[in-house]
Protein backbone atom coordinates (compact mmCIF):
# COMPACT_ATOMS: atom_id res chain seq x y z
CA UNK A 1 0.00 0.00 0.00
CA UNK A 2 1.52 3.31 -1.10
CA UNK A 3 1.73 6.19 1.35
CA UNK A 4 -0.86 8.91 0.61
CA UNK A 5 1.45 11.66 1.90
CA UNK A 6 3.48 13.86 -0.42
CA UNK A 7 6.52 15.77 0.84
CA UNK A 8 6.13 18.56 -1.73
CA UNK A 9 5.14 21.82 -0.04
CA UNK A 10 3.12 23.15 -2.98
CA UNK A 11 1.05 19.99 -3.01
CA UNK A 12 0.46 20.37 0.72
CA UNK A 13 -0.86 23.89 0.10
CA UNK A 14 -3.21 22.49 -2.55
CA UNK A 15 -4.48 19.99 0.01
CA UNK A 16 -5.41 22.92 2.26
CA UNK A 17 -7.27 24.60 -0.61
CA UNK A 18 -9.24 21.41 -1.24
CA UNK A 19 -10.57 21.05 2.32
CA UNK A 20 -14.36 20.81 2.52
CA UNK A 21 -14.97 21.53 6.22
CA UNK A 22 -18.71 20.90 5.99
CA UNK A 23 -18.27 17.46 4.44
CA UNK A 24 -15.59 16.82 7.05
CA UNK A 25 -18.00 17.52 9.87
CA UNK A 26 -20.61 15.17 8.42
CA UNK A 27 -18.37 12.21 7.54
CA UNK A 28 -15.11 12.39 9.49
CA UNK A 29 -15.94 9.39 11.68
CA UNK A 30 -16.08 7.06 8.68
CA UNK A 31 -12.78 5.64 7.45
CA UNK A 32 -13.73 6.76 3.92
CA UNK A 33 -14.98 10.15 5.12
CA UNK A 34 -13.83 13.58 3.97
CA UNK A 35 -10.82 13.79 6.29
CA UNK A 36 -8.03 16.19 5.36
CA UNK A 37 -4.98 13.96 5.96
CA UNK A 38 -3.06 17.12 6.85
CA UNK A 39 -2.07 15.92 10.33
CA UNK A 40 1.46 14.78 9.33
CA UNK A 41 2.24 18.28 8.10
CA UNK A 42 0.82 19.90 11.24
CA UNK A 43 2.77 17.56 13.51
CA UNK A 44 6.04 18.21 11.66
CA UNK A 45 5.42 21.96 11.77
CA UNK A 46 5.26 22.35 8.00
CA UNK A 47 1.88 24.07 8.34
CA UNK A 48 -0.08 25.25 11.36
CA UNK A 49 -3.60 24.87 12.66
CA UNK A 50 -4.02 28.64 12.40
CA UNK A 51 -2.87 28.65 8.77
CA UNK A 52 -5.49 26.02 7.91
CA UNK A 53 -8.30 27.82 9.73
CA UNK A 54 -7.49 31.18 8.15
CA UNK A 55 -7.50 29.60 4.69
CA UNK A 56 -10.91 28.05 5.25
CA UNK A 57 -12.41 31.27 6.63
CA UNK A 58 -10.97 33.29 3.75
CA UNK A 59 -12.88 31.01 1.37
CA UNK A 60 -16.14 32.23 2.88
CA UNK A 61 -17.04 29.56 5.41
CA UNK A 62 -18.59 30.82 8.63
CA UNK A 63 -17.67 29.55 12.08
CA UNK A 64 -21.12 28.14 12.94
CA UNK A 65 -21.06 26.12 9.68
CA UNK A 66 -17.74 24.49 10.41
CA UNK A 67 -17.66 24.17 14.19
CA UNK A 68 -16.84 20.45 14.08
CA UNK A 69 -13.84 21.11 11.85
CA UNK A 70 -12.61 24.04 13.95
CA UNK A 71 -12.90 22.01 17.14
CA UNK A 72 -10.70 19.27 15.72
CA UNK A 73 -8.02 21.85 14.91
CA UNK A 74 -8.35 23.26 18.42
CA UNK A 75 -7.98 19.80 19.98
CA UNK A 76 -4.42 19.76 18.62
CA UNK A 77 -3.66 23.16 20.19
CA UNK A 78 -5.29 22.04 23.44
CA UNK A 79 -3.10 18.95 23.70
CA UNK A 80 -0.02 21.10 23.12
CA UNK A 81 -1.13 23.39 25.93
CA UNK A 82 -1.51 20.34 28.20
CA UNK A 83 2.04 19.39 27.28
CA UNK A 84 3.23 22.74 28.59
CA UNK A 85 1.82 22.04 32.05
CA UNK A 86 1.64 18.27 32.55
CA UNK A 87 3.98 15.30 32.33
CA UNK A 88 2.25 13.45 29.50
CA UNK A 89 4.10 10.22 30.29
CA UNK A 90 2.00 9.87 33.47
CA UNK A 91 -1.74 9.54 34.07
CA UNK A 92 -2.96 13.12 33.86
CA UNK A 93 -6.17 13.29 35.91
CA UNK A 94 -6.46 9.96 37.69
CA UNK A 95 -4.95 6.47 37.48
CA UNK A 96 -6.16 4.18 34.74
CA UNK A 97 -8.03 1.30 36.40
CA UNK A 98 -7.99 -1.66 36.20
CA UNK A 99 -4.52 -2.37 34.79
CA UNK A 100 -3.47 -5.98 34.21
CA UNK A 101 -0.01 -5.20 32.81
CA UNK A 102 2.21 -2.48 31.31
CA UNK A 103 3.24 -4.25 28.13
CA UNK A 104 1.84 -4.60 24.63
CA UNK A 105 -0.68 -7.29 23.63
CA UNK A 106 0.98 -9.44 20.95
CA UNK A 107 -2.26 -9.49 18.98
CA UNK A 108 -2.07 -5.73 18.50
CA UNK A 109 1.55 -5.83 17.33
CA UNK A 110 0.76 -8.67 14.91
CA UNK A 111 -2.63 -7.29 13.79
CA UNK A 112 -4.29 -10.56 14.81
CA UNK A 113 -7.02 -9.40 17.19
CA UNK A 114 -9.69 -10.94 14.98
CA UNK A 115 -11.45 -7.57 14.69
CA UNK A 116 -11.11 -6.82 10.99
CA UNK A 117 -11.62 -3.06 11.26
CA UNK A 118 -8.78 -2.85 13.77
CA UNK A 119 -6.43 -5.40 12.17
CA UNK A 120 -6.79 -3.70 8.76
CA UNK A 121 -6.08 -0.32 10.36
CA UNK A 122 -2.91 -1.65 12.01
CA UNK A 123 -1.69 -3.05 8.71
CA UNK A 124 -2.34 0.32 7.07
CA UNK A 125 -0.41 2.00 9.88
CA UNK A 126 2.61 -0.23 9.26
CA UNK A 127 2.49 0.27 5.50
CA UNK A 128 1.66 3.98 5.22
CA UNK A 129 2.21 5.59 8.62
CA UNK A 130 -1.48 6.52 8.80
CA UNK A 131 -4.42 5.37 10.90
CA UNK A 132 -7.85 6.97 10.82
CA UNK A 133 -8.62 8.71 14.11
CA UNK A 134 -11.68 6.58 14.81
CA UNK A 135 -9.56 3.44 14.35
CA UNK A 136 -7.01 4.87 16.80
CA UNK A 137 -9.80 5.12 19.36
CA UNK A 138 -10.96 1.58 18.60
CA UNK A 139 -7.42 0.27 18.98
CA UNK A 140 -6.85 2.10 22.25
CA UNK A 141 -10.18 0.94 23.63
CA UNK A 142 -9.46 -2.71 22.88
CA UNK A 143 -5.92 -2.52 24.27
CA UNK A 144 -6.65 -0.52 27.42
CA UNK A 145 -10.27 -1.10 28.32
CA UNK A 146 -10.92 -4.61 27.01
CA UNK A 147 -7.33 -5.91 27.29
CA UNK A 148 -6.58 -3.91 30.49
CA UNK A 149 -3.11 -2.83 29.34
CA UNK A 150 -1.77 0.44 30.70
CA UNK A 151 -1.90 3.05 27.95
CA UNK A 152 1.77 4.19 27.94
CA UNK A 153 3.54 1.40 26.01
CA UNK A 154 0.74 0.97 23.44
CA UNK A 155 0.78 4.74 22.91
CA UNK A 156 4.55 4.58 22.30
CA UNK A 157 3.99 1.78 19.78
CA UNK A 158 1.44 3.80 17.82
CA UNK A 159 3.50 7.02 17.99
CA UNK A 160 6.51 5.11 16.65
CA UNK A 161 4.71 4.31 13.40
CA UNK A 162 2.59 7.44 12.86
CA UNK A 163 3.85 9.95 10.30
CA UNK A 164 1.73 12.47 12.18
CA UNK A 165 3.18 11.36 15.50
CA UNK A 166 2.73 14.16 18.01
CA UNK A 167 3.34 12.94 21.53
CA UNK A 168 0.91 15.40 23.11
CA UNK A 169 -2.00 14.48 20.82
CA UNK A 170 -1.14 10.79 20.93
CA UNK A 171 -0.59 10.41 24.68
CA UNK A 172 -3.56 12.57 25.65
CA UNK A 173 -5.87 10.73 23.26
CA UNK A 174 -4.83 7.34 24.64
CA UNK A 175 -5.39 8.65 28.16
CA UNK A 176 -8.79 10.03 27.18
CA UNK A 177 -9.85 6.59 25.89
CA UNK A 178 -8.39 4.78 28.93
CA UNK A 179 -10.07 7.08 31.45
CA UNK A 180 -6.85 8.60 32.78
CA UNK A 181 -7.65 11.98 31.20
CA UNK A 182 -11.46 11.80 31.07
CA UNK A 183 -14.45 11.18 33.28
CA UNK A 184 -15.16 7.74 31.78
CA UNK A 185 -13.61 5.13 29.52
CA UNK A 186 -14.40 4.95 25.81
CA UNK A 187 -15.80 1.68 24.47
CA UNK A 188 -16.75 0.62 20.95
CA UNK A 189 -18.59 -2.62 20.20
CA UNK A 190 -18.62 -4.61 16.97
CA UNK A 191 -21.74 -2.87 15.68
CA UNK A 192 -20.06 0.50 16.01
CA UNK A 193 -16.86 -0.68 14.32
CA UNK A 194 -18.81 -2.31 11.47
CA UNK A 195 -20.71 0.93 10.89
CA UNK A 196 -17.69 3.20 10.56
CA UNK A 197 -15.15 0.83 8.96
CA UNK A 198 -17.48 -0.84 6.48
CA UNK A 199 -17.00 -4.33 7.91
CA UNK A 200 -19.78 -6.84 8.64
CA UNK A 201 -18.37 -9.08 11.36
CA UNK A 202 -20.36 -10.89 14.01
CA UNK A 203 -19.53 -13.32 16.79
CA UNK A 204 -16.35 -11.53 17.87
CA UNK A 205 -15.47 -10.67 21.48
CA UNK A 206 -16.73 -7.16 20.75
CA UNK A 207 -20.10 -8.40 19.45
CA UNK A 208 -21.92 -7.65 22.67
CA UNK A 209 -23.57 -4.83 24.59
CA UNK A 210 -21.65 -1.94 26.10
CA UNK A 211 -22.67 -3.11 29.56
CA UNK A 212 -21.02 -6.49 28.90
CA UNK A 213 -17.90 -4.90 27.40
CA UNK A 214 -17.21 -3.03 30.61
CA UNK A 215 -17.54 -6.14 32.75
CA UNK A 216 -16.27 -9.10 30.74
CA UNK A 217 -12.91 -10.80 31.43
CA UNK A 218 -9.97 -10.10 29.13
CA UNK A 219 -10.38 -12.13 25.90
CA UNK A 220 -7.78 -14.88 25.50
CA UNK A 221 -6.47 -13.37 22.26
CA UNK A 222 -5.37 -10.25 24.20
CA UNK A 223 -3.61 -12.06 27.05
CA UNK A 224 -0.18 -12.82 25.45
CA UNK A 225 2.07 -9.76 25.77
CA UNK A 226 5.54 -8.64 24.83
CA UNK A 227 7.89 -5.78 25.62
CA UNK A 228 8.39 -3.05 23.06
CA UNK A 229 11.77 -2.84 21.36
CA UNK A 230 11.78 0.45 19.48
CA UNK A 231 14.80 2.03 17.78
CA UNK A 232 15.16 5.22 15.71
CA UNK A 233 17.40 4.88 12.61
CA UNK A 234 18.91 8.37 12.54
CA UNK A 235 21.21 9.40 9.68
CA UNK A 236 24.95 9.30 10.35
CA UNK A 237 26.50 12.39 11.88
CA UNK A 238 28.35 14.56 9.36
CA UNK A 239 30.08 17.97 9.51
CA UNK A 240 28.08 21.06 8.56
CA UNK A 241 29.19 24.48 7.31
CA UNK A 242 28.47 27.52 9.47
CA UNK A 243 28.79 31.25 8.83
CA UNK A 244 29.00 32.70 12.35
CA UNK A 245 28.25 36.19 11.05
CA UNK A 246 24.72 35.09 10.18
CA UNK A 247 21.81 34.17 12.47
CA UNK A 248 21.11 30.48 12.96
CA UNK A 249 17.63 29.02 12.61
CA UNK A 250 17.06 25.70 14.37
CA UNK A 251 14.61 23.24 12.86
CA UNK A 252 13.73 19.92 14.44
CA UNK A 253 11.19 17.08 14.36
CA UNK A 254 8.47 19.58 15.35
CA UNK A 255 9.41 22.55 13.15
CA UNK A 256 9.95 22.11 9.42
CA UNK A 257 8.19 25.31 8.35
CA UNK A 258 9.68 26.32 4.96
CA UNK A 259 8.29 29.86 5.30
CA UNK A 260 9.91 30.57 8.68
CA UNK A 261 12.37 33.49 8.13
CA UNK A 262 12.54 32.33 4.53
CA UNK A 263 13.74 35.70 3.15
CA UNK A 264 16.38 36.22 5.83
CA UNK A 265 19.92 34.91 5.21
CA UNK A 266 21.10 32.51 7.88
CA UNK A 267 22.33 29.09 8.86
CA UNK A 268 19.46 26.62 8.69
CA UNK A 269 20.05 23.52 10.79
CA UNK A 270 17.81 20.51 11.25
CA UNK A 271 18.78 19.37 14.75
CA UNK A 272 18.29 15.66 15.42
CA UNK A 273 19.09 14.94 19.06
CA UNK A 274 19.72 11.19 19.58
CA UNK A 275 18.71 11.46 23.26
CA UNK A 276 15.29 12.77 22.26
CA UNK A 277 14.74 9.88 19.84
CA UNK A 278 15.77 7.39 22.53
CA UNK A 279 13.00 8.74 24.73
CA UNK A 280 10.51 9.12 21.85
CA UNK A 281 11.57 6.66 19.15
CA UNK A 282 10.08 6.74 15.65
CA UNK A 283 10.30 4.40 12.67
CA UNK A 284 12.42 4.65 9.53
CA UNK A 285 9.28 5.71 7.63
CA UNK A 286 8.91 8.68 9.97
CA UNK A 287 12.58 9.67 9.69
CA UNK A 288 12.52 9.41 5.89
CA UNK A 289 9.32 11.47 5.73
CA UNK A 290 10.87 14.14 7.98
CA UNK A 291 14.01 14.33 5.84
CA UNK A 292 11.93 14.59 2.67
CA UNK A 293 9.89 17.44 4.17
CA UNK A 294 13.12 19.21 5.18
CA UNK A 295 14.02 19.46 1.50
CA UNK A 296 11.42 22.23 1.22
CA UNK A 297 13.78 24.41 3.31
CA UNK A 298 16.50 25.86 1.04
CA UNK A 299 20.03 25.30 2.35
CA UNK A 300 19.01 23.26 5.38
CA UNK A 301 21.77 21.11 6.89
CA UNK A 302 21.29 18.11 9.17
CA UNK A 303 23.13 17.98 12.50
CA UNK A 304 22.89 14.76 14.50
CA UNK A 305 23.65 15.64 18.10
CA UNK A 306 22.38 17.64 21.05
CA UNK A 307 21.91 21.40 21.23
CA UNK A 308 24.94 21.75 23.57
CA UNK A 309 26.97 19.65 21.10
CA UNK A 310 26.02 22.05 18.33
CA UNK A 311 27.06 25.09 20.38
CA UNK A 312 30.33 23.51 21.48
CA UNK A 313 31.36 22.46 17.98
CA UNK A 314 30.41 25.60 16.05
CA UNK A 315 30.30 28.49 18.55
CA UNK A 316 26.92 29.71 17.36
CA UNK A 317 25.28 32.93 18.42
CA UNK A 318 22.09 34.76 17.41
CA UNK A 319 20.10 31.52 17.50
CA UNK A 320 16.36 31.32 16.79
CA UNK A 321 13.93 28.46 17.37
CA UNK A 322 10.18 27.93 17.66
CA UNK A 323 8.62 27.09 21.01
CA UNK A 324 7.80 23.49 21.79
CA UNK A 325 7.58 21.60 25.10
CA UNK A 326 10.34 19.23 23.94
CA UNK A 327 12.91 21.95 23.22
CA UNK A 328 14.83 21.22 26.42
CA UNK A 329 18.18 22.94 26.80
CA UNK A 330 17.73 25.27 23.85
CA UNK A 331 19.32 28.72 24.11
CA UNK A 332 18.65 31.84 22.07
CA UNK A 333 15.50 33.57 20.89
CA UNK A 334 12.39 31.46 21.35
CA UNK A 335 9.67 32.43 18.89
CA UNK A 336 6.00 31.59 19.43
CA UNK A 337 4.35 28.86 17.43
CA UNK A 338 1.30 29.72 15.34
CA UNK A 339 -1.54 29.06 17.82
CA UNK A 340 -5.13 29.48 16.64
CA UNK A 341 -5.79 31.75 19.64
CA UNK A 342 -2.46 32.64 21.28
CA UNK A 343 -4.22 34.66 24.01
CA UNK A 344 -5.73 31.52 25.55
CA UNK A 345 -2.95 30.05 27.67
CA UNK A 346 -2.58 28.02 30.83
CA UNK A 347 -3.91 24.69 32.01
CA UNK A 348 -7.49 23.64 31.32
CA UNK A 349 -8.71 20.36 32.84
CA UNK A 350 -11.00 19.67 29.88
CA UNK A 351 -11.21 20.53 26.22
CA UNK A 352 -14.67 22.00 26.79
CA UNK A 353 -13.25 24.60 29.19
CA UNK A 354 -10.48 25.43 26.71
CA UNK A 355 -12.88 25.56 23.75
CA UNK A 356 -15.25 28.04 25.42
CA UNK A 357 -12.38 30.50 25.85
CA UNK A 358 -11.10 29.90 22.31
CA UNK A 359 -14.56 30.17 20.77
CA UNK A 360 -15.15 33.54 22.44
CA UNK A 361 -11.85 34.91 21.15
CA UNK A 362 -12.48 33.58 17.64
CA UNK A 363 -15.80 35.36 17.36
CA UNK A 364 -14.25 38.53 18.76
CA UNK A 365 -11.46 38.49 16.19
CA UNK A 366 -13.83 37.84 13.30
CA UNK A 367 -16.18 40.62 14.37
CA UNK A 368 -13.28 43.01 14.92
CA UNK A 369 -14.21 43.57 18.57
Amino acid sequence: MQSPFTADYNQVLRKIENIDPIAYGKSRNYINGAVTRLSPYISRGVISTRQILENVLQRGYKLPQIESFVKELCWRDYFQRLGQHKNLNEDIRQPQLPVLHRQMPSAMINATTGIQGIDDAIQELYQTGYMHNHCRMYTASVVCNVGQAHWLQPARWMYYHLLDGDWASNACSWQWVAGANSSKKYYANQENINRYTGTSQSGTFLDTSYENLAQMPVPEVLLPTESLQLHTPLPSAAPITIDVSLPTFIYNYHNLDPLWHKDQPGNRILLLDPAFFVQYPVSSNCINFMLALAQNIPGVQVFVGSFPDLLAQYGLNNIHFKEHPFNTGYQGTEEPRDWIVPEVTGYFPSFFAYWKKVEKQLYKSIQGV
